[in-house]
């Protein structure tokens, strides 16, 4: 497992990891600010309580942990959160059993939608936090066949049966109307060139053949690589992302505030920005972790992200991830991300 981000913090020596690390733990565990006594039990140093405030005294300063007005004791920073998962996390891997739970949930049989919602059912279920799938891109899906059937006026459903258990269906808006023989020749003619592409190749071909070929096709070849075109276009094909769950953020203090929950929900609600960040991780590898203000949206700044593609065919198609707040068991989350991520992508490959 690969978790990749950049710290800045400048290096501690031994003590203050070890007392920040459990600092880290304890808030994480129990969701108070922590004490030098409690730090003096759980840190399995040999210091006084005083040494141990002074220790943290040099955390704050350096920005890693932060005094409440209400409490004597501390609570990491999103700073703090960062230096602790990049180096003094243990990642705690999934045993047999979880895993194979996991495995169960993502039937391969299911279609690539229901797949999707598993996934993300799955995650908010395992880690009690919003859970979210990117649907996965669908250029890398093999055409078997194309139909096209009419309906009223102008209108033409396309449907495209892809691999064994994929069927899309897109609705053409043509300038004239077909007869149904006309559709089935052009449905014809684009299956015999086209079936076995995946939909970019398929895209790249009707494109080349209407540029190179244009004056020596018939109108019923030029109508079909323009149905083609407009069948396979993957214009409002890719920003779909499943969210599931969200009712569990309700459950943590810090972001129980109306305002935050409000501006958190319309985010759920709009996706713009979620599919931003998203759309970032497709092109990293492994997982990815946001703390606060890391995701570069407002609306995340209390929260954090943690992220990992799914492959299919060796080819990223999607991320999924969880949101929560940046008090999560890191140790617990991160693999089930990272696991979750592979079994859909094996669930997916197996269908291919």
């Amino acid at each position: 497992m690969k978790t990749t981000h950049t710290s800045n913090t400048q290096p501690l020596n031994d003590r203050a990891r070890r007392l920040l690390r459990a600092l880290v733990e304890s808030y994480v565990r129990e969701g108070q600010p922590v004490g030098s006594r409690t730090l003096a039990r759980t840190a399995g140093l040999d210091l006084s309580p005083a040494s141990i405030r002074n220790v943290m005294s040099d955390l704050e300063e350096m920005g890693l942990v932060s005094s409440p007005h209400t409490s004597a004791g501390r609570v990491p920073t999103a700073q703090g959160y960062r230096l602790f998962v990049d180096s003094l996390l243990e990642i705690k891997p999934l045993d047999s059993q979880e895993v194979r739970t996991l495995k169960e949930r993502l039937n391969p049989e299911l279609d690539t939608k229901s797949l999707v919602e598993s996934a993300s059912d799955l995650l908010s279920a395992v880690t009690q936090m919003a859970g979210m799938v990117r649907v996965p891109r669908r250029d890398h899906a093999a055409l078997v066949q194309i139909e096209f059937l009419k309906l009223s006026g102008r209108q033409v459903l396309a449907i495209l049966v892809m691999n064994k258990n994929e069927v899309q269906n897109r609705i053409l808006q043509l300038d004239r109307e077909y007869s149904h023989s006309e559709l089935q020749q052009m449905a014809n003619y684009l299956n015999e060139h086209l079936a076995g592409l995946d939909l970019r190749q398929a895209r790249e071909q009707v494109l080349r053949e209407m540029k190179a070929v244009r004056e020596h096709m018939n109108t019923m070849m030029l109508a079909a690589i323009q149905l083609g075109e407009q069948a396979f276009s993957d214009e409002g094909q890719d920003d779909q992302v499943v969210f599931t769950g969200q009712i569990h953020l309700l459950d943590y203090a810090e972001l129980s505030s109306v305002e935050k929950l409000r501006s958190l929900f319309e985010a759920f609600t709009e996706k713009r920005d979620l599919l931003t960040l998203l759309d970032t991780c497709i092109s990293a590898q492994g997982v990815q972790i946001f703390i606060g203000q890391e995701s570069g949206h407002k609306v995340l700044d209390d929260c954090s992200v943690v992220t990992a593609p799914y492959n299919v065919g060796g080819q990223v198609v999607g991320v999924l991830g969880v949101i929560g707040p940046t008090r999560m068991a890191y140790e617990r989350i991160i693999p089930v991300v990272d696991i979750t991520a592979k079994l859909l992508g094996a669930a997916l490959n197996s269908r291919n």
